[in-house]
């Protein structure tokens, strides 16, 4: 004898009718947003209760993360119910625990840069449409990772980089990724809108790709840097995202996030670099780790970390430092004994309070020497005497601002640090009030990060 059929709708629906108030609200509310639809469509007292607009702010709340009926352009609708309604048919295609997710890192991250980088905010763009993404697909000739559909659906990135000039130089340190400066070589990584991807990833097939090494990994260039080169290049196939070192031409590319991340979560709920690397990059900025700063006379987004551990911080005879380091993947080499990484470190010295020496308070202080030694493993490749920094001999007196200074070192492929010190003279150099102190600067740890930026 075969089991029983489970009750179609119309019989879950009469089951329903005889459940009374809170009790058949809860199991609605339950049931899910598509589940409760269908149900309207049964009788008319089931219809009652799933209009009730509560209901539906919990359902939009739930799975899209809306506290008040907007569209997908913040636009108000009537009700939190056609509001659901209406982005079912925006991106009803896609998992909506990814819209959520996606939808709160543009939220998060626009309210950031509006807060604490406006100039940045305004290059901000206009989501894109299916049909553009589609188009842009065709285009190239493969398919984008959902996710990242997903992030240009909700923000088509920055402005993108013309052929005039003056423009591009208003635009070109408010890259959302950021960068760093030091002597002629200036990094700052701008998001790349749809329209700049395809060109640019037709460009880099074509520069860089007469021996076909790229044709497998279905590769776009979703970020770049206007001044110094620099490129981020997402893998559409895995779903990784890599940069581009020296030997970009020869295929090599750098990972930009752990493989590992880039699987199904728990929900199987897709997932590529570029949203993993967006995510962090966002935590980093949440927390200050890294900030704005300024260049000349433009704001810009600093790489360099300002929180421990990645940035260390010592205090001696009133004398503040706080040293960071940035690992510089354009300019990793390989060949020769092995290859080398380029590191740049960023230097900050201040006086925050008072100067004090052997218990005497000095009105200031002058840099007058620096001493650093530079490892690789546990081996000593460098130890560099001289004076000043970067010819500079900055004064520092209490409650001035910070001097920074920024420099590179080269160092054998592996993980290295700098330790060292800066000899200081009480007043000035051209009249000393006092003997010449050191100020250490403990370990600064050179080495390749699992986030690459």
């Amino acid at each position: 004898m075969s089991a029983p059929s489970p009750p179609g709708p119309t019989a879950a629906a009469s089951g329903l009718e005889n459940l009374q108030g809170l009790v058949l609200d809860t199991v609605i509310a339950k049931a899910g947003a598509r589940p409760a639809a269908a149900l309207a469509c049964a009788s008319t007292r089931l219809r009652a209760a799933v209009d009730d607009e509560a209901l539906w702010r919990q359902f939009c709340a739930e799975d899209l993360g809306l506290n008040a009926p907007l569209d997908p352009e913040d636009r108000p609708l009537p009700s939190f119910k056609v509001a659901y309604k209406v982005w079912l048919e925006s991106f009803g295609m896609y998992p909506l625990p990814l819209v959520k997710r996606v939808k709160y890192f543009w939220s998060s991250f626009k309210s950031w840069l509006s807060e604490n980088f406006p100039e940045a905010f305004k290059t901000l763009c206009k989501g894109v449409s299916e049909d553009q993404l589609k188009s842009a697909e065709d285009d190239l000739g493969f398919k984008f990772p959902m996710p990242m559909k997903l992030l240009y659906r909700f923000c088509n990135a920055q402005l993108p980089f013309s052929a005039d000039h003056g423009a591009n130089m208003h635009i070109s340190t408010h890259g959302i990724i950021g960068g760093y400066a030091f002597y002629d070589h200036w990094v700052n990584v701008h998001l790349s809108p749809l329209e700049q991807i395809v060109e640019e990833t037709k460009e880099f097939y074509h520069d860089f790709n007469e021996e076909g090494i790229f044709d497998e990994l279905n590769l776009i260039v979703v970020a770049t840097s206007w001044f110094h080169p620099k490129t981020f290049l997402l893998n559409c196939s895995s779903g990784e995202l890599y940069v581009g070192t020296n030997n970009l031409p020869d295929g090599e590319m750098i990972p930009c996030i752990p493989k590992s991340l880039i699987t199904l979560t728990d929900n199987n709920m897709p997932q590529d670099g570029l949203l993993l690397w967006l995510e962090e990059h966002l935590r980093r900025l949440q927390s200050g780790m890294i900030k704005t700063r300024m260049l000349t006379t433009a704001k810009y987004l600093s790489l360099y970390p300002e929180l421990p551990p990645s940035c260390i911080s010592t205090t001696t005879d009133g004398v503040k430092v706080r040293a960071s380091a940035v690992f510089v993947p354009e300019h990793h080499e390989t060949g020769g004994s092995g290859g080398t990484n380029l590191y740049t470190y960023s230097i900050r010295l201040s006086v925050p309070e008072a100067c004090m020496l052997d218990g005497v308070y000095y009105s200031s202080c002058q840099l007058h020497r620096r001493h650093w030694i530079i490892r690789s493993r546990d081996t000593v490749v460098s130890e560099v005497h001289g004076e000043g920094v970067i010819g500079a001999h900055p004064v520092l007196s209490p409650g001035k601002d910070e001097f920074i200074y920024e420099s590179c070192i080269p160092l054998p492929i592996g993980p290295g640090f700098m330790e060292g010190s800066f000899s200081f003279v009480p007043g000035r150099l051209s009249r000393p009030e006092g003997k010449p102190f050191e100020v250490s600067v403990p370990s600064i740890p050179l080495d390749v990060p699992e986030y690459i930026f």
